[in-house]
């Protein structure tokens, strides 16, 4: 069983690739031209995903999975939590910048209700996320206190994504350490953070 169930993981994967692939040149999914770029049978995406909506809401899924685990469940060094925060920051902004999908995902993606229902579910994920964070840095004294964490997270994960939608279609993109340097000055804003927060990043 553990023989068939990576060999299930690993077509799932190869198809989640191809979805990828099809979704950055041409901005839409297609089942049967994912099946073709992945060089299986045109029935077998639905085997995995039963429906075009469920291998997008797994596509979109398995974006932002990888971007949780790179840049919000990862333990970042620093003395403070500012020095910690700034490290998350560059790399979110690394993550979105180099991922040729994200400019799709974060700005073209069109779906139906289910794709709509993943996203605000993934969206989710991260102000959870970001809530303990946000109230780690209360407690540590180095963001404004007596203020919503929740409201505090949400405000940034929307103005991130708001700022990424932006420069992802630039023609030319701006520099990434001009992003860097302007999601930090947006965050630590937004969050009250105290006066050494002035400081800026470095890529």
């Amino acid at each position: 069983m553990d023989s068939l169930s990576a060999r299930a993981e690993a077509t799932r994967h190869k198809l989640l690739e191809a979805a990828a692939a099809e979704l950055i040149e041409t901005g839409d999914v297609e089942v049967a031209a994912v099946a073709r770029r992945a060089g299986v049978s045109v029935g077998l995406p639905y085997r995995y995903f039963e429906t075009r909506s469920g291998l997008m809401s797994a596509l979109l899924g398995d974006f932002y999975d990888r971007l949780v685990a790179d840049t919000v469940l990862t333990g970042f060094e620093g003395e403070t939590w500012l020095d910690r925060w700034r490290a998350q920051v560059v790399t979110w902004v690394e993550r979105v910048y180099h991922d040729p999908l994200a400019p799709v995902v974060l700005g073209r993606m069109v779906g139906d209700a289910q794709v709509a229902a993943m996203e605000a579910r993934c969206l989710r994920q991260v102000v959870e996320l970001g809530v303990k964070h946000v109230a780690a840095g209360q407690a540590e004294g180095a963001l404004a206190p007596g203020r919503d964490p929740e409201l505090m997270a949400s405000g940034v994960v929307g103005g991130m994504r708001a700022i990424f939608t932006v420069v992802l279609e630039r023609d030319p993109r701006p520099a990434l350490d001009e992003v860097v340097r302007e999601v930090w000055a947006f965050t630590v804003a937004a969050l009250g953070a105290a006066p050494e927060a002035e400081r800026e990043p470095l890529p």
